[in-house]
């Protein structure tokens, strides 16, 4: 007998368990609901302990009757060896931001442009919280998964860490729960949650964080969710994704209280006004509060409340039109400059840093800013020992806003851009007209030295099965390759004794490696990742100069000759080929065997000129296949519609191209259309070739 519960746990009182094991996680659900989303508690802690208590009891007594959405699994589970990629059915945007009034005024005007009307608009504010951003989705009120946001379009599955949070309900409260929903919102952490983090952390001897943003974010992406579990974690909710079996609201604020309902907390900064004056009246609001707020926020969010006319503004680039976000000014502070260093990022490009005098900054000690690139640094005429004017930008990136030129002492120093790469000492090109410098070393630099391999190996490139992103990473780490030809180097005898690679997995890469010998004229260009070369312009250039002797000799006149290409990708490629180590590389490439056929000119190219963009599924082929039939035929593949697309195609569930293509008037074909259309010029070519000498 248990009296904690008041039943007599033993298997004739299954039912009986059952019956009360629901009653109790409908209980603490909703007691969860009224403190962490109301913050209305109707009881006390001791009494919430004691129903949570004998919910545990209960539970050890069936364990076969725990259910994933009970209150009590949120400890967390075993650690993760990854975390798996999710696939994000609807894009998690990021916004677009402004830091003055009069962009905000700006906003308001191209919202009525666009939507053709003088009617005062209608705008949801809400508080930009400084966070991480997740996506949840529920079935059946019940929570199956959660992911970061990832790029945008991939994310990370952290569901064992989500479900460790205490203001994420386990299971949707209510009776009208769609089928699915998915949630998107901000993970954070309190001012007072990290302070306690921290002070933890000193007395443990363990390095602290550096702020709340990186603590939440650090605390989400933890392999082992017990950790996470420890953190004090929290979330709002600020909109959905995908939803099914449910009618929303039309309006975004009556989305948010109908998640609300549901148990999801959302603000309660929540506000909801007519024009910009009163969405700049409640930014000054939340202004004046932000150092008093519990948590971080870096600004506000503006949105159009109306769901219809978010839906006719739509997207732009990564961003949709219809919200905005409002940003505080950062705290700035004056400091000097000791040094200036260039550091050489993963496509060769050279930013240049600036080592301040140590200074604190909104909570945090910058020693660190960026300068941009040459330009930004002639731009604000900033030298080596200047005073300057340092801030977050955007509260995150520590940046120089301006010079105290009246400070400048006698030895300042003007900040010279290198001749040589600061890492592999290859020629630094910097094209007129553009601002960033970058390393010409691109098969050599070691810099470079990873995205370089994976990219050589990749699908399109090379197409090395096997030598997939974390072995490139996990070869360059451990120095068994230092540039792409290494790889041709590599026996069964070192990728066996590598992590998680046995005989069998080392044999097979061998043999795609192998494999991968045989390649064509353009592929090989493609992979070797010249700048701005991409497939089609590799396709060009071995169709015009036919052997790699001629393209290397070619000048920048030469190479303008060829069809689509200008004088900057003309002087990129120049330049690569200019570059010994580059050539070095590609020699010891051919020496390993690397070889292609000799290029034949096609002259018969029914469809050249014409350039056709690819939406849906095709049922028939995949896009890569269409895109190769099309090129076979002299025509172009390009990745948007405009004015010059001849043709579009589309395939099952077209995207916003076919609505896009239908108000510009351009020709649509669908599958069937198309492949009536390849055969008519396939059979039109195969005529013409038959009848040529």
């Amino acid at each position: 007998m248990t009296k904690k519960t008041g039943l007599s746990l033993n298997p004739l009182h299954k039912n009986e368990a059952e019956i009360q094991l629901e009653k109790l996680r409908q209980q603490i659900n909703e007691h969860n609901y009224r403190y962490y989303v109301l913050d209305d508690p109707l009881i006390s802690d001791a009494e919430y302990d004691q129903l949570f208590q004998k919910l545990n009891v209960l539970e050890s007594e069936f364990p076969h009757l725990v259910t994933s959405d009970s209150p009590t699994q949120r400890v967390g589970a075993a650690p993760l060896k990854e975390f798996t990629k999710v696939q994000h059915e609807i894009p998690m945007l990021s916004l677009e931001n402004a830091f003055n009034e009069q962009e905000i005024v700006n906003f308001d005007k191209r919202i009525h442009e666009r939507l053709k009307s003088d009617a005062v608009i209608e705008y949801c504010c809400e508080p930009k919280l400084d966070g991480l951003a997740i996506s949840i989705r529920y079935e059946k009120g019940i929570l199956t998964q959660a992911a970061t946001r990832g790029d945008g379009t991939t994310g990370e599955d952290v569901t064992h860490n989500i479900k460790t949070i205490k203001t994420i309900p386990l299971h949707l409260l209510g009776n009208n729960v769609p089928q699915v929903l998915e949630v998107r919102g901000e993970v954070f952490i309190s001012k007072t949650g990290f302070k306690k983090l921290n002070q933890a952390a000193l007395k443990k001897g363990e390095k602290i964080f550096a702020n709340p943003r990186n603590a939440a974010a650090g605390s989400v992406r933890q392999l082992d969710s017990r950790i996470t579990a420890t953190r004090p974690l929290e979330v709002f909710f600020y909109g959905v994704g995908i939803v099914e079996g449910a009618q929303l609201p039309n309006q975004h604020s009556g989305i948010l209280k109908f998640l609300s309902a549901l148990g999801l907390r959302i603000s309660t900064f929540l506000e909801v006004v007519q024009g910009t004056n009163a969405c700049l009246a409640y930014y000054h609001k939340m202004m004046q509060q932000r150092d008093i707020l519990p948590y971080e926020i870096d600004g506000v969010v503006y949105k159009i409340n109306n769901i219809k006319e978010q839906e006719k503004l739509g997207f732009v680039s990564r961003a949709p039109r219809w919200a905005i976000a409002h940003k505080f000014p950062a705290q700035e502070v004056l400091t000097t400059i000791e040094a200036v260093e260039f550091q050489v990022g993963r496509t060769g490009a050279l930013t240049p840093v600036a080592r301040l005098k140590p200074v604190y900054v909104h909570g945090v000690t910058i020693s660190n800013a960026t300068l941009h690139n040459m330009d930004e640094i002639k731009r604000k005429d900033i030298h080596i020992r200047d005073t300057v004017m340092v801030r977050r930008a955007g509260d995150v990136i520590p940046e120089i806003i301006s010079v105290v030129k009246e400070h400048r002492p006698p030895n300042a120093s003007k900040i010279v851009l290198p001749k040589y790469c600061p890492i592999c000492h290859s020629t630094i090109e910097h094209i007129e007209g553009e601002a960033v410098a970058r390393c010409t070393g691109g098969l050599f630099c070691p810099a470079q030295r990873k995205e370089t391999i994976k990219h050589f190996a990749s699908r399109r490139a090379m197409d090395i099965e096997g030598l997939g992103d974390k072995l490139v990473e996990q070869l360059v780490d451990i120095k068994l390759i230092s540039s792409v030809a290494d790889i041709y180097d590599l026996t069964l005898q070192q990728l066996e004794n590598l992590e998680r690679m046995g005989k069998k997995s080392a044999q097979n890469l061998l043999e795609q490696l192998e494999k991968s010998k045989s390649t064509t004229f353009a592929r090989f260009l493609y992979a070797l990742g010249i700048r701005e070369v991409g497939e089609a312009t590799a396709k060009l250039l071995a169709l015009h100069f036919k052997t790699l002797p001629a393209l290397k000799a070619a000048t920048e006149e030469e190479l303008q000759s060829v069809s689509e290409i200008g004088p900057i990708v003309a002087a990129h490629i120049a330049h690569f080929f200019h570059e010994q180590h580059n050539c070095d590389v590609i020699g010891k490439l051919i020496k390993s065997g690397v070889h292609w056929e000799a290029v034949k000119e096609n002259k018969h190219q029914p469809l050249l000129g014409k350039t056709f963009v690819i939406t849906g599924t095709l049922p028939n082929m995949t896009r890569d296949e269409a895109k190769e039939k099309l090129e076979k035929l002299g025509g172009k593949v390009a990745g948007s519609v405009s004015t010059k697309t001849s043709y579009l195609i589309i395939g099952v569930d077209p995207g916003a191209k076919f609505k896009k293509a239908k108000e510009l008037g351009i020709p649509i074909l669908d599958a069937n259309e198309f492949d009536v259309f390849l055969k008519k010029f396939q059979l039109h070519l195969s005529s013409l070739t038959a009848k040529s000498p």
